[in-house]
């Protein structure tokens, strides 16, 4: 059986840097597959030594995109070591920051990172704005910003940037793809809803700048609490917060939900062949209180597609091994033990990955020894399973609205329709947040900050900090000793998605989502990017490792290439 490498390096519209090896067979199948982190970087290592109450400024420098969830995760992981408890305005505080940012990631992962895998721009520019418009309202009673002047606007405006040669992020696009499934009419749909979420995506950062002082890299959070007190006082800030968490919801109901729903029907054939279905394990760690007793998330842990055998989540088994990553340590470490010392093997004289051994920079977190899938399907699977009396209903509204069944969710296009419901629960319950915030302020609650002197906190302590952030399950972990950070480990979403072999156990979930797939054109793998661009890879996040002398460890040179 003959059998051809194809490399795809760097992926492109992600955060950060990932090469895809795939191994396909005369039929053009996918029979293997390597994800490798290909940025060394980091921030772990630099805070040992530090005074714990500074790691959480340091930890969000690990992404520029998801500053603010490092940034809570490590302030909250301090205060689990020394036994703080914030005020509830400071959590719901907190939440309002957190859901608003699930809401833009969501809408900016698949419209602006994701959704040109499945449009096809050129195939607008011959669309009937009449028949555009007509098609968009049979996917919603009242279709957002669609009428034929606006979508004439919107494919006059393509087809000037086609005339004109600036193309820009759009220049290097595999147009006229044979897997593409979108006619002409619902490609301008989706052109037109693309460029309506750069504005939208806009107005989210604003509201979670009205709570969090800017973004990205927020200054609102201290071990204790928060220091919105300000903003959280003033009704004009309250007000503008709602102004935009409404208008956003207008876009989520009239155009991100039915474009989704147009998304499954044109691409029903590959969810039901299970395209870019993993290994069907899933977990979540729940959270987000709002209420007296309600909880956003469930937590739980699903193996193998058993929807009906549900898990209690233990974040005591949480593992992280290095045997196919670049470094010293292989053993499968507690993340408070975790050791990042670099050890660089280098790839193939011929430009390819030592697919026998260490191959990526991404280490390999397990569960309980096994591999996991985080992120908006795994929440939905085990929201819906559980029978959350939130998730629930969105999802059965949305399955007898789109015609599909659980198991389809765990598929390519299925993590963008989870992540779609996920973005309509998040924002919905976002005014369920503020309600609380003004209840409390009515009855003359204003607590935002817990009291401590720090001198009086234990000099030796251990604490976590794990959340559920837009791509899934986040942990930090930091170990006090002397009253100074002894170690330090962020175990995050993409590290479980991007997560390369184990030891003993097979391949991470983007790994495993690539096998089976076959490719229409081997020259233009769209095919492995659609599957690889639904988990919302976020590589930076993924790597974070520093030589703390800062001494020049190595030099790494990355071409930009798809060879064969």
């Amino acid at each position: 059986m003959s059998k051809q490498k194809i490399i795809i390096d760097p992926i492109t519209r992600i955060e950060g840097h990932l090469r895809i090896e795939v191994e396909i067979d005369e039929n053009n199948v996918v029979t293997e597959a390597w994800a490798s982190g290909q940025l060394f970087r980091g921030i772990e290592t630099i805070l040992k030594g530090r005074d714990p109450r500074d790691s959480g400024l340091i930890a969000q420098r690990i992404c520029g995109v998801c500053t603010n969830v490092h940034y809570r995760a490590s302030i909250s992981a301090v205060e689990a070591a020394y036994g703080i408890e914030i005020p509830h305005n400071a959590e719901i505080i907190r939440n309002l920051v957190t859901l608003s940012l699930f809401v833009q990631d969501h809408i900016v992962h698949y419209y602006h990172l994701h959704s040109l895998d499945f449009v096809d721009i050129t195939g607008a520019l011959s669309a009937d704005c009449n028949k555009a418009a007509k098609d968009a309202a049979s996917w919603c009673e009242h279709p957002y910003r669609n009428s034929d002047g606006h979508l004439e606007a919107i494919k006059e405006k393509l087809e000037g940037f086609v005339k004109a040669g600036r193309l820009g992020l759009f220049a290097n696009g595999y147009w006229g793809h044979a897997t593409y499934r979108f006619t002409p009419e619902e490609n301008l749909v989706h052109m037109n809803h693309y460029l309506e979420a750069l504005r939208i995506q806009r107005e989210l950062s604003k509201a979670v700048a009205i709570f969090a002082g800017k973004t990205p890299h927020p200054q609102n959070l201290v071990v204790g609490g928060v220091t919105s007190v300000a903003d959280m006082l003033n009704p004009q800030r309250l007000n503008d917060f709602l102004f935009i968490i409404k208008e956003t919801r207008d876009f989520i109901e009239r155009a991100y939900i039915p474009d989704m729903v147009m998304l499954v029907n044109a691409y029903r054939d590959s969810i039901k062949a299970g395209e870019g279905r993993a290994v069907g394990n899933f977990m979540c760690c729940g959270g987000y209180r709002f209420g007296k007793d309600q909880q956003l998330f469930s937590s739980g842990v699903i193996k193998a597609h058993n929807f009906e055998s549900i898990e209690p989540f233990d974040s005591s088994k949480i593992t992280e091994e290095a045997s196919r990553s670049w470094y010293e340590n292989d053993a499968p470490l507690s993340p408070y033990e975790g050791d990042t010392t670099p050890f660089y093997t280098d790839l193939n004289d011929d430009g390819s990955l030592k697919t026998e051994g260490k191959y990526t920079w991404v280490k390999a977190p397990r569960y309980d020894g096994n591999v996991m899938e985080v992120g908006p399907l795994a929440r939905m699977i085990v929201g819906y399973s559980k029978n959350s009396p939130i998730i629930r209903p969105y999802m059965e509204r949305f399955m007898k609205r789109s015609g599909m069944e659980l198991i389809d969710f765990s598929t390519t296009v299925g993590r963008n329709a989870a992540r779609a419901v996920e973005a309509q629960i998040c924002c919905d319950y976002l005014f369920d947040t503020m309600s609380d915030l003004i209840e409390n302020i009515k009855y003359y609650d204003e607590d935002t900050w817990t009291k401590y002197v720090f001198e009086e906190l234990p000099h030796e302590a251990k604490g976590a900090g794990i959340f559920e952030v837009p791509r899934g399950v986040l942990g930090h972990f930091v170990r006090i000793e002397e009253g100074k950070i002894a170690n330090y480990q962020a175990v995050v979403p993409t590290t479980w998605n991007a997560s390369p072999k184990g030891a003993k156990e097979g391949r991470g979930a983007y790994e495993e989502s690539l096998i089976g797939i076959q490719l229409a054109d081997p020259s233009a793998p769209l095919e492995v990017l659609r599957a690889v661009h639904s988990f919302d890879p976020c590589l930076a996040c993924a790597v974070h490792v520093i030589d703390a002398t800062g001494r020049e460890l190595a030099q790494y040179k990355i071409s930009p290439v798809c060879s064969l």
